[in-house]
């Protein structure tokens, strides 16, 4: 079997501030931009990896989420505990210092975890936990 991680999702609130902090400080590229308002999907992706992206949607678009789905979302999201990712660089300390002069919310700065990892952790715009991991 042959499968790969083609497109992962994570939900927006604010779809200029989301694709601002990853077209502008994460440096992705855009490969899509559709509807309007709110009602935006981008799709963004890392500079020489076509085949791997983000979709940056709104979290409640689905016609079959009720009221009270919507308010859970909105309150998760608020308190960063609706979606997260986690992302790899060989760099750590300098995608640190490039992602915190941004004005992003540092939740964790460049830290060695006992489980055998050095990691930092911020926040997008929409609340979701950005974690960046040192590649070896």
């Amino acid at each position: 079997m042959d499968i790969t991680i083609h497109v992962s999702s994570l939900p927006h609130d604010d779809p200029d501030a989301s694709l601002a902090f990853y077209r502008d400080v994460l440096g992705f590229e855009v490969r899509n931009d559709v509807g309007q308002g709110t009602m935006r999907w981008i799709t963004v992706g890392p500079a020489g990896q076509p085949d791997t992206a983000i979709l940056l949607a709104p979290p409640a678009a689905d016609p079959g989420i009720t009221d009270d789905e919507r308010r859970t979302i909105a309150e998760m999201m608020a308190k960063g505990t609706y979606g997260w990712i986690l992302l790899a660089t060989k760099d750590l300390d300098a995608t640190f210092a490039q992602v915190q002069a941004s004005d992003a919310e540092v939740v964790q700065e460049p830290t060695e975890q006992p489980y055998g990892v050095r990691d930092c952790a911020f926040r997008d715009p929409a609340g979701n936990l950005i974690r960046i991991q040192e590649l070896s």
